[in-house]
């Protein structure tokens, strides 16, 4: 298959690339939402993993096309997401500027409409990498409805802290070539940990770890709260589980490789307040159970009383950007209380994992 090649200009670019496996049903929309942009890009790229049946390849490549996108097939991938872009980036990268803007996208996450708009603007004003926030579609029940409402909130506490967060999402970021570049070059030289190309394919998140790489090398990043787009979410209790997991196992052990330095202190200092929450829930629901079987009953003191009110209230605040319905819901304590301690829950045996050096699978 003959692909155009790109040629290096002297105008910034905007180019796309969308890695893909079996998103057959979502790419469509994918594609829809990068045509209605504001700032339409100049190239999009789907790469397309094979799939252990051809038929599903062959479809998402009719897709891909019929979408208006350039089609690469990854060669010899055995790392997944983070494989797939790092051999579409060994041929991207030296054929564009450092100036040019890769634009970086699941394949089942639908950018609002002045998304590359707003990260570009971001990216002028000297940024290396630019992300954004995300709403969880429709689906999963309970479970679903929980991580809408934690992504509500995300999504406010970044607005708060004018675009500051710990980790660029997956799910879209707009990186500067250059930015990209120099991590490859200091994964070579020794200055940052070792991988096979800018993504760290042995890492559980290679996002959060791209995040670190960049603030070593002193690049700026940010979250615009105008950046936005919508993602799916796990539609099952055991499947959200397993990507929490990974999520904070991952997050862990990036740290880790890092060390203690400026840029990983505050990751660190998260990472003591989740054991501190998770350990003082554990010792409260312990507690109560032995209160209740030894027959002591249980008193409720004013000072829980007013907790409880403060919680129910910080609840339904925090998710008002979903409308009231939303707010009052959330101030049904203990459901919001439950999915905290199934969080919570997770992240202990992310430490366990880690401290035990159990497999490691996505």
């Amino acid at each position: 298959m003959t692909e155009t090649p790109i040629a290096p200009q002297e105008v910034p670019r905007v180019i796309v690339l969308v890695p893909a496996y079996k998103e057959v049903d979502s790419l469509p929309r994918v594609l829809e939402a990068l045509r209605a942009q504001t700032l339409p890009a100049d190239r999009v790229i789907v790469t397309l993993d094979p799939h252990t049946d051809s038929r599903r390849t062959a479809e998402l490549e009719r897709v891909a096309r019929a979408g208006g996108a350039e089609v690469w097939h990854s060669v010899g991938n055995r790392h997944k997401k983070a494989g797939n872009l790092n051999g579409a980036l060994s041929r991207l990268l030296p054929v564009v500027s450092d100036q040019d803007a890769i634009l970086v996208q699941d394949a089942d996450t639908f950018l609002d409409p002045q998304f590359i708009e707003v990260t570009r603007r971001k990216m002028a004003q000297g940024y290396g990498a630019v992300g954004g926030t995300f709403r969880g579609r429709s689906g999963g029940r309970l479970c679903g409805a929980f991580q809408r409402n934690e992504f509500a909130r995300y999504a406010r506490d970044t607005a708060r802290k004018k675009g500051k967060v710990l980790c660029l999402t997956g799910t879209a970021c707009l990186f500067r070539a250059g930015a990209l570049k120099e991590v490859l070059e200091a994964r070579r030289s020794g200055l940052l940990p070792p991988a096979e190309g800018v993504y760290d394919t042995k890492a559980l998140t290679e996002d959060n770890e791209l995040t670190l790489a960049l603030k070593h090398l002193h690049h700026r990043i940010v979250a615009p709260t105008r950046a936005t787009m919508t993602t799916e979410v796990m539609e099952t209790w055991p499947a959200l589980a397993k990507q929490r997991l990974r999520w904070k196992r991952g997050a862990l052990e990036n740290l880790i490789d890092y060390g203690l330095t400026r840029y990983t202190t505050e990751g660190w200092a998260r990472q003591l307040v989740a054991f501190l929450g998770a350990s003082v829930s554990t010792a409260y629901l312990v507690s109560v159970v032995w209160f209740l079987a030894v027959g002591a009953g249980v008193r409720i003191a004013p000072f829980w009383i007013a907790f409880t009110a403060f919680y129910a209230i910080e609840r339904a605040v925090t998710v008002k950007s979903r409308g009231w319905r939303v707010s009052i819901a959330s101030m049904l304590v203990l459901p919001e209380w439950f999915y905290d301690l199934f969080l919570q829950g997770v992240h202990l045996r992310a430490l366990a994992d880690t401290a035990l050096r159990r497999d490691r699978a996505w």
